[in-house]
């Protein structure tokens, strides 16, 4: 345990758990809430002459957050291990809810012209950079703050409160698609759901600074880590990063390909906004539960088998599942379709949250996986939903996402099979006996 718990009597695994997942919750929502209203922004500030250009405009600046991940990764998760985890995820959270506040109350092209996508292009690229400083520090904060036979689930969180912001985003959206004519959705809709999230800035920043620091510091209160010892150490653990790639590449092909299904089911399925909503809401809904299942069941059986089982099952189920969906949407196909994807899906990860982190040593542990994670979503997670619209708009399928959702799929698969096992329940059981004079027999 680290020197800034063991000083504090009264520090609570719960509360400082929650006072971390409740602000990468709100910045999971500002972010994931741009793709439930990509057609309404579309209109709004990016106008063209057909829809589909439109959307696709929408959808490329949804892509441009992912583009400042990577800098925000590697600037902020350093800047948490060389200074705590604390101050990064702060900064974090002050630029995410600056951001979120210029896209909530930029007027539309109509109104001001160019300078309207232009605004909300450098907004994203603020909440991009936001983001991927926000992961790396948030999750090696669980792991540090958790008992070593609780930390997949207390790691959990950090997947979990993604769930719960995509989930909160769908029924933000759902209730106003039923509340709110089109028009009025259009006008001003979308731009509610935005305020929502800012209005509960101010408390997740009041409870992220009563956080205790879990990153050893000196007199100086400064934790000094030279640039070249952490690309040195990191280095050490090349394969490991390389196989974390493929994996999170995987992961957030499926992440976002699951939340453009409220696109996916209005443009491709033709069905009722409400529905299509729903939809989203029911899957998210699902990805908690299986996300703080697969935390439970890392700890108890393992990292590896909660890793690799789950995604077996997924590969089986992908394409009869958008089958089913494809020839017969409605709501039960679609409610019960991608709601068991979504809690399937959402088991292996949080088992591979906790492993990778496990394996990282603390000096470079916010950087590294910030900039793994970073790489790995802007790479594929910003690409995914204009790679699906496009490969349904050149194909016509609508079976279209169900291939690129499998082909992620198997080099998760691959990758997982390859991760060491650092369960303390696994480790435990593999060390060799001890003599009763302590050495080993």
């Amino acid at each position: 345990m680290s020197i800034g718990i063991e000083e504090n009597k009264e520090f609570s695994v719960k509360r400082a758990a929650f006072a971390a997942t409740i602000g990468n919750m709100l910045e999971f929502y500002d972010f994931i809430t741009y793709s439930f209203f990509a057609i309404q922004i579309g209109h709004t500030f990016f106008p063209t002459q057909g829809e589909y250009g439109s959307l696709m405009l929408s959808l490329a600046t949804f892509g441009a957050g992912f583009i400042t991940r990577p800098i925000g990764g590697i600037v902020l998760g350093i800047y948490s291990d060389r200074v705590g985890r604390r101050p990064a995820m702060l900064l974090s959270f002050a630029l995410m809810g600056s951001a979120i506040l210029a896209i909530s109350i930029t007027p539309s092209y109509n109104a001001i012209g160019l300078a309207a996508p232009i605004i909300v292009i450098v907004a994203r690229l603020m909440q991009g950079f936001a983001l991927g400083g926000e992961v790396g520090p948030t999750t090696a904060y669980l792991l540090e703050i958790a008992p070593p036979e609780r930390r997949a689930l207390v790691v959990s969180w950090q997947p979990t409160s993604q769930q719960i912001a995509a989930t909160t985003g769908a029924l933000v959206g759902f209730i106003l698609s039923r509340t709110m004519t089109p028009e009025a959705l259009q006008s001003y809709g979308w731009r509610l759901a935005f305020l929502i999230g800012a209005i509960c800035l101010p408390f997740a920043l009041w409870m992220r600074r009563t956080l205790p620091e879990t990153v050893p510091q000196d007199k100086s209160g400064a934790r000094r880590i030279e640039r070249s010892s952490h690309l040195a150490l990191a280095r050490r653990h090349i394969r490991l990063i390389a196989l974390a790639l493929m994996i999170l590449a995987s992961g957030t092909i499926s992440t976002y390909v699951t939340q453009y299904m409220t696109t996916y089911a209005q443009n491709t399925l033709h069905v009722a906004p409400s529905l299509a909503f729903a939809t989203s809401l029911v899957s998210n809904g699902l990805g908690i539960a299986g996300a703080l299942l697969g935390g439970w069941l890392a700890d108890l059986l393992g990292r590896k088998p909660v890793m690799m089982y789950p995604q077996l099952v997924t590969l089986a189920l992908t394409y009869p599942i958008f089958l089913w969906i494809a020839g017969a949407p409605g709501a039960w196909s679609l409610l019960f379709g991608f709601g068991v994807l979504s809690l399937i899906g959402s088991l292996p990860f949080t088992a591979f949250y906790a492993t990778f982190t496990e394996a990282l040593p603390q000096q470079i542990r916010g950087g590294v996986f910030a900039t793994v994670y970073a790489v790995a979503i802007a790479s594929f997670g910003g690409t995914a939903q204009l790679v699906v619209t496009w490969l349904l708009h050149i194909s016509g399928d609508p079976l279209a996402p169900a291939w690129y959702l499998l082909l992620a799929v198997v080099v998760g698969l691959l990758a997982m099979s390859l991760m060491p096992e650092t369960a303390p329940v696994k480790v435990q059981a593999a060390a060799p006996p001890r003599s009763p004079g302590g050495a080993n027999a």
